[in-house]
């Protein structure tokens, strides 16, 4: 590749880097703030909650941009490859230092002990919070719902009907006012200190079904990927649906909600036609009803971004009512605090959108580069601070924003470093396994690679890859 074709890619994905780096703050300064600058968290927190709103910001993000990394691939062997090789190197490493810190009492991991099996096998997937496991470090369940959101696009690629990312966003957005207020928190199996077989063998269970899954849709046989990849998605969606641990009832259909809206975002910036049928052919007479198809066809080809535009707006929409009408029992406070955080998300990355020309500086798209590792490491590094007496007596404000500041600066070098010896070398690596296994499946009709991008360069494999740092934007308090 040519050192101007990547210069003109990175400055494509820059905005992204911006935004996910931005919300990554957001999402550091939710759970520090607790520690410190307590002032200006209860003065900030009567309208909006930066960590709720970091999270949904990361999942615009991610839904923006995963989908194009498998349809650039086309082929769900090569997105799982990249995928497997972009999360769990790091998470691995959040795993062994978060046992280190607990270990030499600078941390803490809740029931530390119990379950170990149970929690070894909702952590193979990735579906720890809705696997009845435990989340470790505490701000990993974002990555279930960003491995739900995997496994379901992953079985909508395999049946060619993936680009219809308007109607799940509607779908979803409609399931969350409509289901919200009825369906279960951990209605199969939970995390528990006590003793019991029911979380062991829902992780055992659910683990078996969707590595068969996988298995099958790794193949290179057109059916079983479609058979596996269904499978693996159908496990995932009934865990999402009936078994959430954390934190509402309606967040899993609002952030899948999210993530598809995204999704349609980079369908209308693209004028990309998901929802309409193919024109029909002109054999000297159309078909009765294919005129009605036609002119169809060609209002979608011409309005697709509008249509597409209406679609996020109503999604926005309906997952405000379903926060605001859902969540009546805690409070007028936390409705004001759900409608901004989904509001504002989508202003935020409309906004992103508009300028996605500008120059963006060189330190925010780096940021981002390194967000994963500064969600994974960041509740370390305040459960540290916690964890030193000393550094607790009465700080002035100055002391106060001295001190945060340090600490941000610190999570910003091990996230460096952990990116430059962890992430990137692993990145680099799972593009070479990529390329030793040839895609198992043909792309899906319609979806090649110049008009998946109209024209342009395809989205970079590091653009691909740290959008799923958009998975460890994890925010709210757990």
């Amino acid at each position: 590749m040519s050192a101007s074709a990547g210069a003109t890619r990175q400055s494509r994905l820059a905005w992204l880097d911006a935004l996910r780096g931005f919300a990554a703050l957001c999402v550091v300064f939710d759970h520090g703030s607790t520690l410190l600058l307590l002032p200006a968290r209860s003065f900030l927190y009567q309208w909006l909650n930066l960590g709720q709103y970091g999270v949904f910001v990361f999942f615009l993000v991610s839904g923006y941009i995963v989908p194009a990394s498998l349809e650039r691939k086309g082929s769900v062997r090569g997105f799982w490859i990249s995928r497997a090789f972009r999360l769990y190197p790091m998470f691995l490493a959040g795993l062994v230092l978060s046992a280190v810190a607990y270990k030499t009492g600078h941390g803490t991991i809740d029931n530390a002990g119990a379950h170990r099996p149970t929690a070894v096998l909702g952590w193979l997937f990735m579906l720890q919070n809705l696997n009845a496991g435990l989340n470790v470090p505490v701000v990993t369940w974002t990555l279930s719902f960003e491995m739900v959101f995997y496994l379901l696009l992953a079985a909508l690629f395999s049946w060619g009907v993936h680009r219809r990312s308007g109607w799940y966003a509607t779908a979803f957005a409609v399931g969350a006012v409509a289901l919200g207020g009825v369906l279960p928190m951990a209605g199969i199996a939970t995390w528990s200190s006590g003793p019991g077989a029911g979380p062991l063998v829902l992780n055992a269970v659910t683990d078996v079904l969707i590595l068969a899954g996988l298995v099958l849709a790794l193949s290179s046989r057109s059916w079983l990927v479609k058979g596996g990849a269904s499978l693996a998605a159908l496990v995932a969606m009934v865990l999402l649906t009936f078994n959430q641990q954390y934190p509402y009832p309606w967040s899993g259909c609002v952030i899948l909600a999210l993530m598809f809206s995204g999704t349609a975002i980079y369908r209308a910036e693209r004028g990309l036609r998901g929802d309409d049928p193919p024109a029909p052919p002109d054999h000297g007479g159309l078909r009765a009803g294919a005129g009605v198809r036609a002119w169809w066809y060609r209002v979608q080809e011409r309005h697709t971004p509008l249509l597409y535009g209406i679609v996020v707006v109503l999604v926005l929409a309906l997952a405000t009512v379903a926060g605001i009408w859902h969540g009546a029992r805690y409070g007028h406070h936390w409705q004001v605090q759900w409608t901004t955080s989904v509001l504002l998300a989508g202003a935020t990355f409309g906004v992103g959108l508009a300028v996605r020309r500008w120059r963006v500086p060189g330190w925010c798209a780096w940021l981002g580069m390194i967000s994963y590792s500064v969600y994974l490491l960041h509740p370390l590094v305040f459960n540290v601070y916690r964890s030193i007496p000393v550094l607790h007596h009465r700080h002035t404000m100055p002391d106060q924003v001295l001190f945060f500041a340090g600490l941000v600066a610190v999570i910003i070098g091990l996230s460096a470093l952990t990116y430059y010896l962890i992430e990137k070398p692993m990145q680099r690596l799972g593009h070479r396994v990529a390329a030793r296994f040839p895609n198992a499946t043909e792309t899906p009709p319609g979806d090649s690679a110049s008009g998946l991008t109209d024209g342009e360069p395809v989205a970079a494999d590091r653009s691909a890859s740290s959008s799923s740092a958009v998975a460890g934007g994890s925010g709210g308090s757990p």
